[in-house]
């Protein structure tokens, strides 16, 4: 079962931290071991695979979910979100690929070398040029590997054109990701106030969406997003970085 950061009050990378281990009601808890004599005596019906661990109040206060655990939904179930949201929907991509991507007609060209930028205008590019109009913001980061995988690639090449389309899209390194402390999963943000968290399999398809409004939850999301948006750099600049090393 894959354990899924929910958020820490450290600051300089050590514990406490807080985990949701998915699929289960059960929270997993980073701390320093507990040795204090007296505090262990004091403890009761201690059985032998126990150990304790110390965190600040604060961490439970602003991490620890307030509900049940949200239930995996498919993802065409949010599409509404994506026209009725008020102000940004912001998305965090981590994964090296997408089976998305790679059974797209736009795969076999872009392995071929042709410019895959320009293609007409889909549905999606439609919205996003409906909803930017309107003054509504579409804003991407996606967390790229050193060197790029090969799905990676595909995303950097096929981006100016939800760029033009009026999507604002930024990247980080891998290696910049893990300093921010990023969360280690995709998912999209709307208004500050709905997390859509995606679900894949080990093949990168989309299983599905945890949806939720817990403030636990929006609150790593947000932290997340004002992190990743002040360190990563615009799609066309970080492509030129890529292009000058390879």
């Amino acid at each position: 079962m894959t354990l899924r950061f929910l958020g820490t009050t450290s600051d300089d990378g050590d514990c406490p931290t807080l985990y949701e281990i998915e699929g289960t009601d059960e929270i997993l808890v980073q701390g320093d071991r507990e040795t204090d004599p007296a505090h262990l005596a004091r403890l009761r019906d201690v059985k032998e695979s126990e150990t304790f661990v110390r965190v600040p109040r604060s961490l439970l206060t602003r991490y620890a979910p307030k509900g049940d655990a949200p239930e995996l939904q498919p993802f065409p179930s949010i599409s509404g979100l994506f026209r009725d949201f008020k102000h940004t929907a912001w998305r965090l991509e981590t994964r090296g690929g997408y089976a998305s991507d790679r059974n797209s007609p736009k795969w076999a060209r872009f392995l071929a070398g042709e410019d895959i930028a320009a293609a007409p205008d889909n549905a999606w590019r439609q919205n996003v040029r409906v909803q930017t109009a309107l003054g509504k913001r579409f804003e991407r980061v996606r967390v790229v590997d050193e060197p790029p995988t090969r799905g990676q690639e595909f995303l950097l090449a096929s981006a100016p054109g939800n760029v033009a389309a009026g999507e604002d899209i930024r990247n980080l390194t891998r290696a910049q990701a893990r300093e921010l402390r990023l969360p280690d999963y995709d998912f999209w943000l709307f208004d500050s106030k709905i997390l859509a968290r995606f679900a894949f399999d080990d093949d990168d398809t989309t299983l599905g969406v945890y949806v939720s409004e817990d403030p636990a939850d929006v609150l790593v999301a947000c932290q997340a997003r004002d992190a990743a948006w002040h360190h990563a750099v615009r799609t066309e600049e970080f492509a030129r970085r890529v292009r000058s090393t390879m």
